[in-house]
């Protein structure tokens, strides 16, 4: 079973006018990776990494989308 993970992911990204594919592209993940992770499923830290660099954020803006 996976963790549910507090997040404002599709929040953010819909604010930046940004589609899951465009934001799959620019992180470099599947856009099935970015669905599952505004559904609230877990991520590695890595991943999360990689979307708050491509939403143009840095690192210790992570809280602005991740809640952990």
């Amino acid at each position: 079973m996976t963790k549910q993970s507090k997040n404002s992911l599709k929040k953010f990204r819909e604010s930046l006018m940004i589609s899951k594919a465009e934001l799959a592209r620019k992180a470099n993940i599947s856009s099935t990776t970015i669905d599952r992770i505004e559904q609230g499923k877990s991520c590695r830290p890595e991943t999360k990494r990689k979307i708050i660099l491509a939403l143009g954020l840095k690192i210790s803006d992570k809280n602005k989308v991740f809640d952990d």
